[in-house]
């Protein structure tokens, strides 16, 4: 299944890969109790769990690009890979 070269492939992976990965380092955070939701403390900032989800976007896009040659795939992690670092920026900087 993740075997096609399509547009929608690559969006939806490029959407759900930075929730699954921000959800995790949220996940670890919380187990080994480095978040401290009463007083707001946050050992790994949060904007920082945001862009490491982000980040990730570029090891799928890099492995659907040159090893599997697959451009619409690639493509379409890029374009939501832009999609969140363009919401980031505009959440976080301005």
């Amino acid at each position: 299944m993740l075997k096609k070269d399509n547009w929608i492939l690559g969006i939806a992976m490029g959407i759900l890969l930075p929730m699954v990965i921000y959800l995790l380092v949220y996940a670890a955070m919380n187990r080994w109790g480095t978040i401290d939701q009463t007083l707001g403390i946050y050992y790994i900032k949060e904007s920082t769990m945001q862009l490491a989800g982000i980040f990730a976007n570029m090891f799928i896009f890099r492995y659907y690009m040159v090893n599997l040659k697959y451009d619409k795939t690639g493509r379409g992690i890029l374009l939501a890979t832009f999609i969140y670092a363009g919401v980031f920026v505009y959440l976080h900087v301005w």
